[in-house]
């Protein structure tokens, strides 16, 4: 009962200040540049997580900021939750993301991903959609920003296998900038498509950045390697804590037993 009120709580918190910071920010958005279009949409990221924190108990570590490169740089992340969304923006200098292109149709929130300069991408658009990814994100890394990508294009449960895109490959090569594998275990306490927050800590780690140089085949095969190997690390880390939420059996099992 207890953990369903504090879910109640976060989420009811969560999507009214989210609401509320569209609202407020509505019209600024069209007159403040994209830096501080950024700084807003990290004060909201702060804010979540410190919503995250005392309403559902999900604490968040971040590690490995170390590895980010200064200047324009590629950082593709594991997707299991809504909470690499938001949690993501305070650890990243001026970031894009690229979001399809859809998103741009939310009202408000549309206004704000052509404010702040994020990249839309068309899904299912091919060739042609993959030309206009590289040509936009060319266009903010010679602002030195940092290209926040989640390369399997949607949300994936943890434990899940891997189903990466080409497009990140495609990025790496085009671009010519180091690429930030960035692993996590969000999943684990954020469900997807689910109401119920578990508490716990949630882990995001910025893993060693991948030099330029690979061809996009070795590139897109190390990038998956390393983000899934650390992914069910931080997986195995979440299960053996005391306050552990639940974890399918037949993923640990897999995981205990090399299957990772």
């Amino acid at each position: 009962m207890l953990l369903f009120i504090r879910s109640l709580a976060f989420n009811v918190a969560f999507y009214v200040i989210t609401a509320v910071m569209l609202i407020v920010g509505a019209v600024p958005f069209l007159l403040m540049g994209q830096k501080a279009s950024i700084a807003y949409a990290q004060a909201w990221g702060r804010v979540s997580i410190f919503l995250a924190r005392v309403l559902a108990g999900i604490r968040l570590e971040v590690r490995g900021q170390e590895h980010l490169p200064a200047g324009g740089s590629i950082v593709a992340a594991k997707h299991q939750s809504a909470m690499e969304t938001f949690a993501l923006l305070p650890s990243l200098t001026f970031p894009t993301f690229v979001v399809k292109r859809e998103l741009v149709w939310i009202p408000l929130f549309g206004l704000y991903t052509i404010a702040s300069g994020m990249i839309l991408v068309r899904r299912g658009g091919g060739a042609a959609a993959l030309r206009s990814l590289v040509e936009r994100s060319r266009q903010e890394i010679v602002k030195q920003r940092p290209i926040l990508i989640f390369p399997e294009g949607t949300r994936r449960p943890p434990g899940a296998p891997g189903k990466y895109h080409y497009g990140v490959a495609r990025l790496y090569k085009s671009l010519d900038v180091p690429a930030v594998p960035v692993a996590l275990n969000t999943g684990v306490f954020w469900p997807r498509r689910k109401f119920l927050r578990y508490p716990g800590t949630a882990v995001i780690e910025f893993l060693a950045p991948i030099q330029p140089g690979l061809d996009a085949k070795d590139f897109l095969d190390e990038l998956e390697t390393r983000i899934e190997s650390a992914s069910d690390r931080l997986l195995v880390e979440a299960a053996q804590a005391p306050d552990a939420p639940p974890i399918p059996s037949a993923v640990l099992g897999r995981l205990a037993g090399g299957g990772g």
